[in-house]
């Protein structure tokens, strides 16, 4: 397995990676807008940055991040937005070395940690980051407008 940011050339994958996202979390099965992705991603702008798992030329899995300020005083922190491993990749330590890897790209950008959320009525998802050593923070509240 490798893994390695992905490019302009995979906004296809990417594409069809977000309507797995989709359908996981009890939606309809709907590719990416291509154009979006390509904005959000590639563009003068990039909103987040998306590492990739490989293995024999097909996508395993996914792990998008952002960077934010401040985080701990004039620190900088990788907030980690989503993390997908594709089904018939689960279970193989996809998630584990995307993990890895994100921990990896933040020291290499000077960050003084990876934060994340996850949601509550995911037990595979909470028992997989406590695994990793990860504990809930319960000192804030997730908030949403629009």
């Amino acid at each position: 397995m490798e893994i390695s940011k992905a490019t302009a050339a995979d906004v296809e994958v990417i594409s069809e990676t977000l309507g797995e996202i989709e359908a996981y979390y009890g939606g309809d099965e709907v590719p990416g807008d291509v154009t979006r992705i390509r904005a959000a991603l590639f563009g003068d702008r990039p909103a987040a940055t998306v590492l990739l798992a490989r293995e024999g030329g097909g996508v395993l899995g996914l792990a998008s991040y952002s960077l934010l300020w401040p985080a701990a005083g004039a620190d900088t922190s990788l907030f980690l937005k989503e993390l997908f491993v594709r089904e018939p990749a689960r279970r193989r330590g996809v998630a584990r070395a995307l993990m890895s890897a994100l921990r990896d790209e933040a020291a290499a950008l000077g960050c003084s940690r990876v934060e994340w959320q996850a949601d509550a009525d995911n037990p595979p998802a909470l028992a997989f980051y406590e695994a990793l050593g990860a504990r809930p923070h319960r000192g804030k509240m997730f908030y949403r407008i629009g």
